[in-house]
């Protein structure tokens, strides 16, 4: 896949998040609104950053470095246009992800580990840069710890926020369905880098 197609893809799913805003001004849906224009600038980034700032300063670089590649970015793209798409499905009002089919989160999990952990490997991968230099081993090791933690951390605050926000209620056993589906789409990922090196390479012990 080359470089004009994942830009491609970027594009596309900038597209459809857009959709969903013209969605969410037309129902009067105010969250989803706020949703999809933080989607639309965020997606945008990595069609602007690049090309505004080809050599960002030496120590930010493993950090920045997903953003800087268009394929970690085409996954993160389709990812955010599903799940944006899932919460209001275009020029419809069905809510598959709060309320009309509740096991779409399923999807959003799955590719939202797939992404969180692509996205911490790469940046993992790329700390020799600033003199860190990890083996292969270490790279997915780290890369584990950090995803669960995150995803942990993310179900805890869900929890946490149940009071707050009244369509978040989830069981123990939803929740525990939820890490499962971040692992399945964590361990993808791990086999899309090793066996595909897609869309990053981990190198060689």
């Amino acid at each position: 896949m080359d470089i004009t197609s994942e830009s491609a893809i970027i594009k596309g799913s900038i597209f459809v998040v857009f959709l969903g805003f013209l969605t969410a001004v037309i129902n009067g849906r105010s969250d989803h609104i706020y949703r999809t224009l933080v989607a639309m600038l965020g997606l945008s980034i990595p069609l602007i950053l690049p090309k505004n700032l080809p050599n960002p300063p030496e120590k930010a670089k493993p950090f920045l470095s997903p953003v800087y590649d268009e394929k970690t970015m085409a996954v993160l793209a389709v990812f955010i246009a599903l799940h944006v798409s899932l919460v209001n499905v275009p020029f419809t009002h069905y809510d598959l992800f709060h309320r009309d089919w509740r096991n779409a989160d399923m999807v959003s999990h799955f590719l939202g580990g797939l992404t969180v952990w692509l996205i911490v490997a790469q940046i993992l991968s790329e700390l020799e840069g600033i003199g860190l230099k990890l083996s292969k081993k270490q790279v997915v090791l780290y890369a584990f710890i950090v995803f669960y933690a995150l995803s942990m951390g993310w179900e805890v605050a869900e929890k946490l926020s149940e009071s707050e926000i009244s369509f978040i209620h989830e069981t123990l056993a939803n929740k525990a369905r939820d890490l499962l589906m971040d692992t399945l789409g964590a361990l993808f990922g791990w086999w899309m880098v090793e066996k595909r090196r897609y869309p990053f390479g981990l190198g060689r012990d």
